[in-house]
């Protein structure tokens, strides 16, 4: 199970990386649609699908997070308070 979760993690870390050379592309247009003097709905449109990919993005980094915490337990094979307190307190933030 412990080599399946490193592959997981990794194959996450891609998807990350990935999405977010995505997003960057997405800015580069935006810019150049601000450069062209396009439409401002156009641009707004834009701007609202890279805010949706890039909350996506912090959604899997905290999932990927959350998930490393949970599976690496104390020798009892118990999650500490403290960190799930941590990734309560993660959520929480990414929320607002």
């Amino acid at each position: 199970m412990e080599q399946y979760n490193e592959k997981s993690m990794e194959k996450n870390r891609k998807d990350i990386i990935n999405r977010l050379r995505t997003v960057k592309g997405h800015i580069a247009g935006i810019e150049k649609m601000v450069d062209e003097g396009k439409g401002c709905e156009d641009v707004l449109t834009q701007i609202l699908a890279i805010k949706s990919s890039v909350h996506k993005i912090g959604l899997m980094v905290m999932e990927s997070h959350a998930l490393e915490c949970l599976l690496d337990p104390d020798e009892d094979g118990k999650v500490e308070a403290e960190r799930m307190e941590h990734i309560i307190h993660m959520i929480l933030q990414f929320s607002k």
